[in-house]
């Protein structure tokens, strides 16, 4: 009788865990994927987060689906992101303003760090020095030197208040000591315009926007902010190599998840982010954009997003930025 009753007991368990295996093991994703882009459609973050998602797509054997939230200097697409539900489904294309974000606007009731988790960096895109055809300078020094004979005379563009361009230019006369007046744009199109039609000095801002005005000649590039020589602008010195050692500055972008996504969710998720970025076709294209592939870990990314929190919220504060000026 016992042993009867331990048979039926030990087929019943075995039925039960087979019941149970299939929502056990359930491999993720089961269903489409979403990634927030908070601009508008056409941009450089834009480009990045379709080319990822096409190939994550493949990877994975699931949609991935991009969807555009602009406005509030990125902050609806990132708090619509930061209050969904964290299972791995909806994700953000996050960048460099996320972490300016975090000093520019206190009263956001959003903080970075703690509300989301990140993946990894997809690339980095260095700003570019740009000054109008018109303006009698050739060289960063050569500009550096018209600045200070004619101190009223240089301004530049940005694309908004604590933009990565804003806070580029910013840096850039911390490290050389000139005075230009900074103009504000919503976006960096009308900015290069006004910048190719000679109503502005210069500009710091990214490969995309600028690279066909410096081939025909309405804009000459004076030097990169990065480490080495872009693939897309070969002829374009570093910062470095014209004279201004150190200087750096970049929109990074990568993917986050709202916090509490489980752990194994974002291995699988930069899992697939760092085989992407190996792959020969993808690295061209965004070399091509003027962006340089990382494809770090998740790890790697949160110190990145930590020190450049940091390094934000010192330059708002001594160049004394607000979300108004």
């Amino acid at each position: 009788m016992l042993f009867r009753i331990a048979k039926v007991s030990l087929i019943t368990l075995v039925l039960a865990a087979a019941g149970l295996a299939p929502a056990l093991a359930k491999p993720y994703p089961e269903a489409p994927i979403k990634i927030i882009v908070p601009w508008p459609p056409g941009g450089a973050g834009d480009f990045l987060a379709r080319i990822v998602a096409d190939r994550m797509s493949s990877r994975l054997s699931q949609t991935v689906i991009v969807e555009n939230k602009p406005g509030a200097a990125t902050n609806i697409g990132t708090q619509q992101v930061a209050r969904a539900k964290p299972d791995g489904y909806i994700l953000l294309l996050a960048s460099s303003n996320n972490t300016v974000n975090t000093s520019l606007y206190p009263s956001l009731g959003l903080d970075f760090i703690k509300d989301f988790k990140p993946i990894s960096n997809i690339g980095l895109a260095p700003s570019v020095l740009v000054v109008n055809s018109a303006l009698p300078v050739s060289n960063v020094a050569e500009l550096i030197d018209y600045a200070r004979k004619h101190p009223d005379e240089i301004n530049y563009g940005s694309s908004g208040n604590g933009s990565a361009s804003h806070l580029a230019a910013e840096l850039f006369k911390e490290k050389t000591g000139i005075n230009a007046m900074g103009i504000p744009y919503k976006g960096s199109a009308p900015a290069v315009t006004d910048l190719v039609a000679q109503r502005l000095s210069m500009m710091l801002t990214v490969v995309p926007t600028i690279k066909g005005h410096v081939e025909a000649g309405s804009l000459k590039a004076l030097c990169v902010l990065s480490d080495e020589r872009l693939k897309a602008m070969p002829q374009v010195p570093t910062a470095d190599e014209a004279g201004l050692a150190g200087l750096r500055s970049n929109i990074w972008y990568g993917l986050v998840a709202p916090a509490g996504t489980p752990d194994d969710i974002i291995k699988t998720l930069q899992d697939t982010v760092m085989a992407i970025l190996r792959e020969p076709e993808v690295a061209s294209r965004l070399a091509e954009q003027g962006t340089i592939p990382i494809g770090d870990t998740a790890s790697d990314f949160a110190m990145m997003i930590a020190s450049d929190t940091h390094r934000y919220a010192a330059l708002i504060k001594s160049a004394k930025i607000s979300a108004a000026n």
